[in-house]
């Protein structure tokens, strides 16, 4: 689930770790192609076969900093918000993202509303 996914960067961050490994699912390998396309993630590998994959994920650092200041989740398990193109706003005045999942794949909220396609909110990241 992409929420544990991003606790784990989050706090790895925290304590200055050079790269994690987690668990291997679809969503959460579209999640970090585009994080590590908009320069929040150094890069990501996908290692093992069948059950036993894993992302093996190296962790950006900006002056000794990590790339993500925070983040929000917009959609819960218990909760899902759904957006259309046209609701989707800018994050942090342009220095964020929002991430949404639309018939078309996960991508980024530009992305979306420059396709024309809504979908579930995610989360946003900083």
């Amino acid at each position: 689930m992409y929420t544990d996914l991003l606790t784990k960067i989050k706090n790895a961050q925290a304590v200055k770790k050079e790269n994690i490994k987690v668990f291997h699912s679809k969503t959460d390998e579209k999640i970090v192609e585009v994080l590590t396309a908009n320069n929040y993630l150094e890069k990501f590998e996908k290692k093992g076969r069948g059950v036993k994959k894993i992302l093996d994920i190296k962790l950006k650092y900006n002056d000794g900093n990590g790339a993500i200041d925070g983040f929000k989740f917009i959609s819960k398990p218990s909760r899902r918000i759904y957006i259309g193109y046209d609701e989707i706003r800018p994050v942090r005045q342009g220095y964020g993202l929002m991430i949404v999942s639309t018939p078309k794949g996960i991508m980024t909220g530009k992305e979306a509303k420059k396709l024309k396609v809504g979908g579930e909110a995610l989360f946003q990241i900083w």
